[in-house]
């Protein structure tokens, strides 16, 4: 932190901007108050058009909108299309995959544009989750600014940082927006801590004088309205446009020739059933047009290599909730395009005469590899309809085309290993195959180690984690298991018994956390993550899980077998069920593994009962999510998906088999 001395800094030069000649250079961050007095040229939606086709760069704004998981950036990108007049069906409307609607989050980057007085606004929504920090990397490289949103109440937390970091190393000019100033317990005082907060955070990150001139502005995206000032309601009309005007004031044009041989570095790629493969991206330079003859390249050890030759069949450019075909687009604008059925993302898409291609975005190292592989379980091919090896790869391979942070390797004839950021991102592309008719097996998750100089390094993540004060030992006993380091603890600014804590942590020990979190907080606690660097291997974690029941025969679960084995452990299955040899069934109270039965039927004879099956009374299973399912296994056991069932099994599934590799020494 850069302590209290630049917190006093800073706020003392906000005061004496005015009057000190010393900063006369420099612009007050009252940006929005100057450019709300700025007046309309041309009715909205008539950007002018250069004298070659596409639109005038200098009425160009592109302006990526980042921050923390639930700071509010998708709220924020409704509102702002409502306000330049485009048709939102619902709430959230850009977030159209199915699994971001059902969980609430942002999975991939938007791109949409909006018009506002003169200018065109090209504006791009990014995911907030560490986990697909990849995304907000590919996408940072076709803006000039950007859009801080920061929760007035919880301040700049991980993930916050994660995204300001790269926003500032790519040279973006940042808005800082506070967010849901409308809550209660957000007041001035802790505005202007927050305010002070993120100034450390830019100063930390090596900001330039010119990026740590950003304007403030306070606003609440669920009521609509943004303001210069600190307000709980404005007094006048209740709007965006303050933001707005910042924007166009505040976020350069792009620099950009429109006489130049047409160059552009393709960020984005979808697949379309009448166009097939659409391309999106920045225009460099240059103009395009339909039917102009275009090329794809790409760079490699040797050189650029040239990959396909084409034609433009259509253009389009996202305008609010649709896309329009146009003619022609021009340098600094952001379009998409079809004609091409090779390159992918980092490719250049260029004029005939170019021969050399952009240089690719280098994206973080991914920090955790799972191996996918066909489902070999006795119950394998009663659900799905993709069974094979093949059509497995086939799969893996064309999410890596689309996702730039995720690598695929072929680890034997019928596995792939799978390496990516988190176990949720490659939970979400375990799902997502599952809906589309996949069985596999997947293994645990392991953490990527580097050797630098013969010493072994792992990933380190850094945690933050707000709780109540009841569950701070709970908590914190949990994460010395894990490996975890405290660096910063205090209360909860605004909030009466809440503990905010700040620690380091390696991946591995959070692996399956977040499921056990949520038990031991009770639902009231909440924790955020994001890569910080590597550091030397912490050794080996304490005793995180216990063991489990492990099926000994197969057929139907039976009550009656289910009524004896609650004593042993928690149960994951309920009657009726199909299980098999090897399949994990519950865990057990004890740290080792333990071969149950439970396909026993209750035995016939005749002797008179007073008892029957109809008494038997169960405690409800333990049934597990995906991603808990991703955390909860270990080394030796797997997770078989299909697309109506998630089970746990071992890797071996006899027995004997499982004993002998047991006695075997460990990697």
């Amino acid at each position: 932190m850069v302590g209290p001395l630049l917190r006093s800094l800073w706020s003392t030069t906000r005061r004496s901007f005015s009057s000190s000649s010393h900063y006369s250079h420099i612009k007050p961050l009252s940006y929005a108050r100057a450019f709300s007095t700025a007046t309309a040229t041309a009715p909205v939606g008539s950007a002018a058009t250069a004298p070659g086709g596409g639109l005038d760069p200098d009425r160009l704004r592109n302006v990526a909108v980042i921050a923390h998981v639930d700071h509010g950036k998708t709220t924020l990108m409704d509102r702002l299309l409502r306000q330049c007049g485009a048709d939102i069906p619902h709430e959230r409307a850009l977030d159209s995959i199915d699994l971001e609607r059902e969980r609430g989050i942002t999975i991939a980057s938007k791109v949409t544009s909006i018009s506002w007085k003169d200018k065109e606004l090209n504006m791009v929504d990014t995911p907030g989750h560490a986990d697909f920090g990849g995304e907000v990397e590919r996408v940072v490289g076709m803006v000039e600014g950007a859009v801080l949103v920061v929760d007035a109440g919880e301040g700049p937390l991980a993930q916050t940082k994660f995204v300001l970091a790269k926003a500032l190393k790519y040279g973006l000019r940042p808005i800082l927006l506070l967010n849901k100033v409308d809550k209660p317990a957000v007041t001035e005082e802790r505005c202007n801590e927050v305010e002070s907060l993120v100034f450390d955070l830019f100063a930390n990150l090596g900001a330039s004088e010119e990026q740590l001139d950003f304007p403030v502005l306070y606003a609440s995206a669920k009521e609509g309205w943004a303001s210069s000032t600190y307000t709980k309601s404005p007094p006048d009309v209740k709007d965006m446009s303050q933001l707005l005007n910042a924007i166009v004031g505040h976020v350069p044009p792009p620099s950009a020739s429109l006489d130049a041989p047409f160059q552009m570095l393709v960020s984005m790629m979808e697949k379309d059933p009448y166009l097939g493969r659409v391309l999106t991206g920045r225009v460099t330079c240059g103009v395009v047009r339909v039917g102009d003859k275009v090329q794809g390249l790409k760079n490699t050890d040797n050189g650029t290599v040239k990959i396909e030759e084409g034609k433009v069949v259509k253009l389009m450019k996202k305008k609010g909730m649709r896309a329009d075909p146009v003619d022609s687009a021009g340098a600094g604008d952001i379009v998409s395009m079809a004609g091409l059925s090779s390159p992918t993302i980092g490719h250049t898409v260029a004029n005939a005469e170019v021969t050399t291609a952009l240089p690719t975005v280098v994206l973080d190292p991914p920090t955790i590899s799972m191996t996918f592989g066909v489902n070999d379980s006795p119950l394998a091919g009663s659900d799905g309809i993709h069974l094979t090896g093949g059509k497995i790869g086939d799969r893996l391979l064309a999410e890596s085309e689309t996702n730039l942070a995720i690598n695929v390797l072929p680890s034997t004839s019928e596995s792939f290993e799978v390496q990516g950021r988190g176990e949720l991102q490659l939970g979400i592309l375990i799902e997502n195959m599952r809906r589309e008719g996949f069985e596999l097996s997947v293994s645990p998750p392991k953490v990527m180690y580097k050797v630098e100089k013969g010493t072994k390094l792992e990933p380190i993540e850094e945690v933050t984690i707000e709780v109540d004060d009841e569950h701070v030992g709970l908590v914190m006993e949990a994460l010395s298991h894990r490996r975890g380091e405290v660096t910063d603890m205090g209360p909860v600014p605004g909030s009466m018994g809440r503990t905010r804590m700040c620690l380091t942590c390696p991946s591995r020990g959070l692996v399956g956390y977040r499921s056990v979190f949520s038990s031991d907080t009770r639902g009231s606690g909440f924790m955020h993550r994001a890569f910080l660097t590597y550091e030397k291997y912490r050794g080996p974690l304490g005793n995180v899980r216990k063991g489990v029941l492990v099926s000994m025969g197969r057929g139907l679960i039976t009550a009656h077998a289910l009524m004896g084995l609650e004593a042993r452990g928690v149960l994951f299955v309920a009657p009726a069920m199909e299980t098999y040899d090897g399949m994990i069934i519950g865990e057990h109270s004890r740290d080792t593994d333990l071969d149950v039965n439970p396909v026993k039927a209750k035995e016939l004879n005749n002797i008179r009962c007073a008892s029957k099956d109809e008494n038997v009374k169960l405690t409800p299973p333990r049934l597990m999510s995906l991603e808990e399912a991703i955390g909860y296994v270990a080394s030796d056991e797997l997770i078989e998906v299909t697309p109506k069932a998630i089970r746990l099994r071992k890797r071996y599934l006899e027995v004997n088999k499982r004993k002998s590799m047991s006695k075997r020494p460990k990697d």
